[in-house]
């Protein structure tokens, strides 16, 4: 990924652009990602772009493409995240 250092204080649009380009998550899914963690507490955006990153990557390491999900994943890779990784 882009310096990661830099890439958490670019303009939204284009944090999520590189995070589409990278590992495909797209739009919609980056915006429930974000609001997930800003509804556990993470209001700083700079930890929570940081912990966007983390989580993805984390999530990546286990595919060598890009993300997928699937039907009601995110969620569950969002708590399994949460609950032994995260924060």
């Amino acid at each position: 990924m882009e310096n990661e250092k830099n890439c958490i204080h670019l303009t939204d649009f284009a944090f999520q652009k590189i995070c589409n380009e990278e590992f495909g998550i797209n739009r919609g899914v980056y915006n429930e990602i974000d609001n997930w963690f800003f509804n556990k507490g993470l209001v700083d955006i700079l930890k929570r772009r940081r912990e966007i990153l983390n989580f993805i990557q984390f999530n990546a390491a286990n595919h060598r493409q890009k993300v997928r999900f699937g039907s009601g994943g995110l969620r569950q890779k969002l708590l399994d995240y949460y609950d032994n990784v995260a924060i």
